[in-house]
């Protein structure tokens, strides 16, 4: 096991990406904290899964930066300290510049930049040297041809993508790395949502494998970043794509 009782704290972690991460961290020895907003049974179920012993289930809103201070100080309460945040709670809403609300643009800020700013500084504190920060972002960032409804979205992770670049700067001195995942196109619920067959068989054939990613393809990437194997990947957004984003 790569990771015996390191202490990972990670957000949105009750379904799809993040789910499928703390199943691969706790895999290789980690204590697991399930951050969940509004499913607490999905939450629930997993703690379980991996005994209280080795994890809790967080309920906490991850815009919310009182509610950000509540899960750090929980996590801290039952394991006292962090070794890793993995920043995976994100909104992603179709919106292109005419469509855009206000609103729109502040959920979309506050949950996708705003929460992961301020969980690496409410979490930092805890935070022993060689312990890790781990952002994600997306591969339309990085993708040629982008649907204008891409825009508020892309917005807030190419936001996330120049925190990791500065941040990974200024922690590197508390011995702190920190890095950023950038999916492709995975097959979660999320993803499927509103998208017909063809839509996805389509998407498939951007790979040259001929898939979708999974989530534990991800997560698989999230354990390296999390590991001592990493300590010389820093400031780094990793593209996980199959192949669509080169």
């Amino acid at each position: 096991m790569q990771l015996p009782d390191k202490v990972i704290l990670i957000t949105g972690a009750s379904s799809g990406i993040g789910k499928a991460c703390a199943q691969r961290l706790y895999q290789e020895g980690a204590r697991i904290v399930v951050n969940y907003r509004n499913d607490a049974s999905a939450a629930n179920a997993l703690v379980d899964s991996f005994g209280a012993d080795r994890a809790i289930a967080v309920q906490a809103d991850a815009s919310n930066i009182n509610d950000i201070e509540r899960l750090v100080q929980a996590t801290v309460d039952k394991f006292g300290r962090i070794d890793t945040i993995v920043a995976n709670a994100g909104l992603m809403l179709m919106r292109d510049v005419e469509d855009t609300t206000e609103d729109d643009f502040a959920k979309s800020f506050d949950l996708n930049v705003k929460g992961p700013y301020f969980l690496a500084q409410k979490a930092v504190p805890h935070m022993p040297p060689g312990s890790h920060v781990i952002f994600i972002s997306t591969g339309v960032c990085h993708h040629s041809s982008v649907s204008p409804k891409y825009l508020l979205y892309a917005a807030t992770k190419g936001a996330i993508e120049q925190m990791t670049r500065v941040m990974a700067k200024g922690l590197a001195a508390k011995g702190i790395i920190v890095n950023a995942v950038a999916p492709g196109p995975t097959a979660t619920e999320l993803f499927y949502k509103g998208k017909p067959e063809g839509l996805v068989n389509t998407i498939k054939a951007w790979s040259p494998f001929n898939r979708l990613g999974e989530p534990e393809d991800i997560a698989n990437t999230v354990k390296f970043l999390a590991s001592g194997d990493s300590s010389w990947v820093v400031g780094q957004t990793v593209l996980v794509n199959g192949g669509i984003m080169v």
